[in-house]
């Protein structure tokens, strides 16, 4: 009987320990826009996350005002032109996996999640691709990319800079998201 309640015991320290429960507050997106006349990137080291492999769930929002383009002017008129931060500070996407992965091979494992997308105060239902790896100590790596189309969320680009700024967006996400105790 002793044996049997050690083993609970254990099985359950066992479970609080190496649970299934990933997050990050320092993850990072990058967002390529490729215009006919111009090229740029905006970055933010500010993306947060979880990733609940228990309860298959995937969550992720940024703060756009975090987003630094090099350009304090562009910055400037991305954030009250077009994002409209004031009304709208956030992105966030929340969704599942279609495969919860088994990651204890620590190799880096396909996947793909579905959920909704939201940005200037509209949602949309999207996949997206990405790769997760666990590494030691307690730590999922995360890469991701997927495109956002600035007319799917009512964000206008007016004809005097559709040069400037490309309608279809890239956006890459990685983080490493540890284990939640």
């Amino acid at each position: 009987m002793r044996r049997l309640i050690l083993f609970v015991f254990f099985s359950a320290l066992s479970f609080l320990t190496y649970g299934q429960n990933f997050v990050t507050e320092d993850g990072k997106a990058v967002f390529t826009s490729k215009a006919p006349l111009n090229e740029f990137e905006g970055v933010s080291q500010k993306l947060h996350g979880l990733i609940d492999l228990d309860k298959n769930l995937v969550d992720f929002y940024l703060d756009l005002n975090t987003l630094d383009t090099g350009i304090g002017l562009r910055d400037r008129h991305m954030r009250e032109n077009y994002l409209e931060t004031d009304k709208y500070p956030f992105a966030e996407f929340t969704g599942k996996m279609l495969t919860v992965p088994d990651l204890d091979s620590g190799d880096w494992v396909a996947v793909e999640v579905e959920g909704i997308f939201k940005i200037h105060g509209k949602e949309k239902q999207i996949r997206i691709p990405g790769m997760l790896k666990k590494e030691e100590k307690g730590l999922v790596k995360l890469q991701a990319d997927f495109e956002v189309l600035l007319g799917d969320f009512d964000i206008e680009i007016p004809k005097l800079v559709f040069y400037e700024l490309a309608e279809k967006q890239l956006v890459h996400i990685e983080a490493d998201l540890k284990l939640q105790n």
